[in-house]
This record gives structure tokens, C-alpha cells and sequence, in this order.
């Protein structure tokens, strides 16, 4: 796992604590430092994880051909 420090200064948000807590989320989603942590929350077994990645790829290709026909639909 690599290892990311993420750090918000007083400075760079004007003292806004609203704002500092802002980019801070923003920032550790960027790294997904949030999916990690919910990730490793309980142990899945490697199979359970590749059937979740199949199923995952399998609902976006189905996206992507449904949006397909509504396109060619639309321009007949």
C-alpha cells in the first residue's frame, strides 16, 4: 500500500476551518485513502473479490450498451 501524507495548512485555506475540513476530504479522496480503510474494514476472501470485480465490469458494460441504444434510437 503506498504510504501518503496529506496535510492541510491554516495558510492555504485563509483560516476558514470549513474550508480546511473541505480540502481535507477532497484531498484523501484523491489519494482514496478513504476506500483503503473501508477496503481492509473485514477480510473478503480473494474469490469474493474477483466475483465483485466481475460483476462490477459486467453492470458497466451493460451501461454502456444500453446508452448505445438510446443513442441509436434517438437519431432514427
Amino acid at each position: 500500500m503506498k504510504r501518503s501524507n496529506v496535510k492541510v495548512t491554516a495558510r492555504e485555506c485563509r483560516g476558514n476551518v470549513e474550508r480546511m475540513i473541505r480540502r481535507f476530504i477532497k484531498k484523501t479522496k484523491k489519494e482514496k485513502i478513504i476506500d483503503a480503510v473501508r477496503d481492509r474494514e473485514y477480510y473478503r476472501k480473494p474469490s469474493d473479490i474477483k466475483r465483485a470485480k466481475l460483476r462490477k465490469a459486467k453492470r458497466l458494460q451493460q451501461k454502456e450498451l444500453q446508452k448505445q441504444q438510446d443513442a441509436s434510437r434517438k437519431n432514427k
